[in-house]
């Protein structure tokens, strides 16, 4: 169920189909969960992996366009240097906890590697892009659960289905404003009299205080007790994905818009906390070996109404993502017998 079952809409463009980042077309998601007790002594695994594949092609061979923007830099990305440098994205966009990075990163360089015999010999590296929350409230981080064969699985899971949401893959282990976040999804419908346009918007949940939550706006049982639970170190990164004709800087313009629907929420991207953007465009496909010294890309005018339509569109997209998050997850007990219990939309 999502917010919009619940009787509230958010915004004023229409959903896609599925109200799903993979309403954009080839656009896939995959999980790994882990949940299993470590050990006799309280330690829980309580995270995962989450994969977002831009197209089920070769992304190497077949890169698309892409940027980032960093909100609040409190993070442990890999990749968006070079995102940012050459505009482009050759790998999976991967989710996990905070020390899994290196695992998942090994783990998809292996899956890439085994994919493209050429890289590291007869062509160049490949660049990785890993994005990361602190779920040490719930899941025994120090134990490293998530291992590089999870990150493969949750890329060979993926699929262009809805994606499951909530505490699931990298949102197992995640609190957002005191309850159960995790993965969210939504997207958006923009429509001018020649053209049609569908962003998508994944975030993983894991930041915020009780107190800062806006629950007022979202109309469904304001009379909720507050809860003391604030993540450690809490995060968000938010995955955009569009098939809109957009050059990469045009793109990070778009991006940046996200910060709103997470402002709207009740964030203020707050010192401890890594608010990153991660956007890209299946509009274009980029060959990684070509022998052409010109390249032609059809690209939108910035001047045209469409564009203020996008930016609108990944606002609201981004602000009903992090709402389905804690709509979409379910009361879980973690490490210690610590328990974040689900926001309680309806009484």
């Amino acid at each position: 169920m999502k917010i919009q079952q619940l009787g509230v809409k958010l915004g004023n463009l229409k959903t896609g189909k599925k109200n799903c980042i993979t309403d954009v077309t080839g656009v896939k998601v995959g999980h790994v969960t882990l949940d299993y007790p470590l050990n006799n002594d309280g330690d829980v695994a309580c995270t995962g992996v989450t994969a977002i594949l831009p197209h089920g092609g070769n992304l190497f061979r077949e890169k698309v366009t892409a940027a980032s923007y960093v909100l609040n830099g409190f993070g442990k990305t890999t990749g968006l240097v070079q995102v940012d440098e050459l505009g482009v994205l050759e790998s999976p966009i991967m989710l996990t906890n905070t020390f899994s990075v290196p695992a998942v990163t090994q783990g998809t360089l292996q899956y890439l590697l085994a994919q493209n015999e050429e890289i590291g010999l007869s062509t160049g590296t490949v660049n990785i892009v890993v994005g990361e929350c602190n779920d040490s409230h719930l899941n025994s981080i120090r134990h490293c659960a998530v291992k590089p064969e999870h990150a493969i699985e949750a890329i060979e899971n993926a699929t262009t289905d809805v994606a499951l949401e909530g505490a699931v893959g990298a949102g197992k282990g995640m609190v957002c404003f005191g309850y159960k976040g995790g993965i969210g999804s939504a997207s958006r419908i923009v429509e001018c009299e020649h053209a049609s346009y569908t962003v998508g918007c994944l975030v993983l949940s894991n930041f915020g205080t009780s107190e800062e939550f806006m629950k007022e706006r979202y109309q469904v049982n304001t009379q909720a007790q507050d809860s003391t639970i604030a993540p450690t170190d809490g995060s968000i990164i938010i995955v955009l994905a569009t098939d809109a004709p957009l050059s990469d800087r045009q793109l990070k313009r778009v991006i940046k818009r996200c910060g709103i629907g997470l402002g709207r929420t009740g964030s203020h991207f707050s010192n401890g906390s890594g608010d990153i953007v991660i956007g890209f465009t299946i509009a274009h496909k980029i060959s990684h070996q070509s022998e052409a010294i010109l390249e032609t890309r059809m690209q939108l005018r910035d001047d045209q109404p469409i564009m203020n339509l996008l930016f609108s569109a990944a606002a609201e997209a981004t602000e009903e993502a992090i709402i389905n998050s804690l709509v979409q997850s379910e009361t879980t007990i973690g490490r210690q017998g610590n328990c974040v219990k689900k926001y309680p939309f309806y009484s």
